[in-house]
């Protein structure tokens, strides 16, 4: 039986000093499985995962239709036509729609300024999608021409004169009603 303490079993070179180990191995295939890791997220994002769609349609009609048969009190449900409608609407549609409630509830863009941001190079979706975004929004227009004005207004030292031309400018898109709603409430 030999001990754990036996030197004989470790090599020493003349200098009585360990041998030196190769450094990088982890590191090297750690950045290889990351770099998969993100190759693989991106060609998943790109293919729009339509097999989660498909998958799980079946299951949501299951409990649409158990929630209808047995509503909770207190609980209102959607009529089975507007849940029909919701699933029928395409994941860019919906995708559009996300992100057009993101720019009006933090950036209080116009319904304008909205459409041509999903619309440009830099959203890309198509003039139909962002249409539905605009059309299926909820915002109070006259509330984010309001919180633009206080911006130009506080920020930029701008007139009201000159906040009201910003405001109903091609590049914020705020309706004249909803300009001159903002500038009189300043």
């Amino acid at each position: 039986m030999s001990s754990p303490y036996n030197n004989e079993a470790q090599p020493v070179s003349e200098n009585n000093e360990q041998p030196k180990k190769k450094k990088g191995g982890c590191l090297k295939w750690g950045a290889i499985i990351l770099g998969l890791i993100i190759v693989i997220a991106i060609i998943s994002s790109l293919s729009g995962g339509g097999d989660d769609d498909k998958g799980t349609s079946d299951t949501s009609n299951e409990q649409n239709t158990a929630q209808q048969e047995s509503p909770a009190e207190g609980n209102e449900q959607q009529p089975a036509e507007e849940q029909n409608d919701e699933q029928d609407v395409p994941k860019d549609y919906k995708n559009a729609l996300k992100t057009a409630e993101s720019y009006a509830k933090y950036q209080h863009m116009s319904q304008t300024g909205i459409y041509n941001q999903l619309t440009s190079e830099f959203e890309s979706f198509s003039p139909e999608a962002a249409q539905y975004a605009i059309d299926n929004v909820e915002a109070d227009w006259n509330k984010n021409a309001l919180e633009t004005a206080k911006n130009y207004f506080d920020m930029q030292a701008m007139s009201p004169d000159a906040v009201y031309d910003q405001l109903t400018s091609e590049f914020e898109g705020f309706t004249p009603e909803q300009a001159q709603y903002a500038v009189d409430n300043l």
